[in-house]
């Protein structure tokens, strides 16, 4: 008996010692972690700033500021202006007036990818900004040799450029090889060192990233040769290029403005609008009212609709200027306690 107590007793000692509850620890424990990470996650996303929601705003109705952008954008600071240009350029509305208009001397990236931007828009922006460091032309079909020297011409800080991505703009890539590569000017020299900086320096001098996703073997070879200081498609690496770390507007997988637009909604550059429903000419014009008849029919609404508030004034006026003259002429206290009298006579017959 004594032994069956003893086993009894060391099986309920054994069972106390059992954490049944490590289950629900591990629940409460995974909630616990869920709910940390939920509530990180919404540390992280922090609200748009009023510039970005005002942004937004002037992005969804650009179309319709477009044409006197050229005055309205005189007064925006450099900010802004760059977050409209890359707005514009989403919303296909990106030409040589737009860009010109929002041009800044403080930039130092165009994003021109895509738009109907040409050599003058080119050439005028790269008066304006010569400082950019950073130029994307890719897919630009009105954009030329001629547009790409004006560029490197003016803009002697540039490092990095896009190109390709199209039929024309491959082909503007390719014949703008000798621009690019610097030349010299004195080649009948006897002695390099002997030269000046005018002499040696010709082309783009401090173009270092080339981003043509689809140059031809051929042409990669002969500018690795010629200019090997100029990377063609640097692959993204963590101890850079040789040693030299990558730039971020050297890969070709991010678009080189999305930094400037990252707090803004992208619902500013995807906007559907609808079509509106074909008309026959003869339809509209006989239903559609002109712009002086439309003002003419809202001045007669508006002044039908106001009307009895006016008569009211009116009366509020006149008992008003009455009481006042009452009040301050003699001859008008008179008239009114004879006009009295005269009642209480002639309720008294």
């Amino acid at each position: 008996m004594e032994k069956g107590k003893s086993a009894r007793q060391a099986v309920e000692i054994s069972l106390k010692k059992l954490n049944l509850n490590a289950d629900r620890n591990f629940k409460s424990s995974r909630l616990i972690s869920s709910l940390h990470s939920s509530k990180l996650r919404i540390e992280k996303t922090k609200p748009p700033s009023l510039v970005s929601l005002c942004l937004g705003v002037i992005g969804r109705h650009l179309e319709e500021i477009i044409e006197d952008l050229s005055e309205i954008a005189v007064n925006f600071p450099a900010d802004i202006k760059i977050p409209l240009a890359a707005i514009a350029r989403r919303r296909k509305l990106l030409n040589d007036d737009v860009i010109i208009s929002l041009a800044d001397s403080s930039w130092e990236i165009l994003d021109l990818s895509g738009s109907d931007v040409s050599d003058f828009g080119l050439a005028k922006v790269a008066e304006m900004c010569k400082s950019l460091r950073a130029v994307d032309i890719s897919q630009c079909k009105k954009i030329t040799a001629n547009g790409v020297s004006e560029l490197v011409r003016h803009c002697h800080s540039l490092e990095t450029m896009r190109c390709g991505g199209c039929p024309s703009s491959e082909s503007t890539a390719r014949r703008c090889l000798g621009i690019l590569k610097p030349k010299l000017n004195d080649v009948e020299g006897d002695s390099w060192e002997e030269l000046d900086t005018m002499e040696i320096g010709h082309g783009a001098q401090s173009l270092r990233w080339l981003v043509w996703p689809k140059i031809d073997e051929d042409t990669l070879e002969m500018l690795s040769a010629e200019c090997p200081r100029i990377i063609v498609n640097p692959k993204p690496s963590l101890f850079g290029f040789k040693g030299t770390e990558v730039p971020r507007e050297a890969f070709p997988d991010v678009a080189l403005d999305d930094p400037i637009v990252e707090d803004i909604d992208p619902k500013t550059w995807s906007i559907c609008r609808s079509m509106p429903k074909a008309m026959s000419p003869s339809l509209s014009s006989a239903n559609e009212l002109s712009i002086a008849e439309k003002f003419r029919l809202a001045f007669v609404e508006r002044d039908t609709r106001l009307a009895p508030k006016r008569a009211k004034n009116a009366r509020q006026h006149q008992r008003r200027a009455e009481r006042e003259w009452m009040m301050t002429s003699t001859r008008a206290k008179a008239l009114a306690l004879a006009s009295k009298a005269t009642k209480s006579l002639h309720g008294r017959s």
